[in-house]
């Protein structure tokens, strides 16, 4: 039964599918090829919405992410890819990318996110709560579907 508090869980959920779907025909090498002119990959991108999410859900609520802070760290914003990720990270990143979510999705009938740490990001938007994230999520998400789509062509 979706999250009637929460629907926007819905939205994210669908876009994680539709995101894993678009990568699931490219190989190793393809995920991990950096175009000219391009600054990460398209693995970078998919492992990016997850540390992000862990990031703004867990961590700005003093909760503990379900990856390790290396991960987060090697896939910040501004971060870029050090090393080739191998198909076993691969196939990895593309579980955690089902699993977050619907991890997400159960802890948000707990107190987990009650005590979140409000802050503006670069796009000046104030997020105050779990409600604000999990409205902004989408359009992160999005965002970055777009670039996984402009680099499945240069790939």
């Amino acid at each position: 039964m979706p999250n009637e508090n929460f629907p926007q869980i819905i939205t994210l959920t669908k876009l994680r599918s539709a995101i894993l779907k678009s990568v699931e025909q490219l190989n190793t090498e393809q995920l991990n090829r950096i175009p000219e002119g391009f600054n990460n990959n398209i693995i970078w991108n998919v492992a990016h919405l997850i540390a992000s999410q862990q990031n703004l859900c867990y961590v700005k609520s003093g909760q503990e992410a379900l990856v390790p802070d290396s991960f987060i760290q090697s896939y910040k914003p501004g971060s870029k890819p050090e090393k080739p990720v191998s198909a076993e990270e691969i196939e990895h990143i593309k579980a955690l990318l089902i699993s977050t979510t619907a991890q997400l999705e159960a802890d948000l009938n707990t107190p987990k996110f009650d005590h979140y740490s409000a802050w503006v990001n670069s796009y000046g938007l104030e997020l105050n709560n779990i409600n604000d994230i999990l409205s902004y999520l989408p359009l992160h998400e999005s965002m970055h579907l777009g670039y996984i789509m402009a680099l499945k062509h240069l790939v």
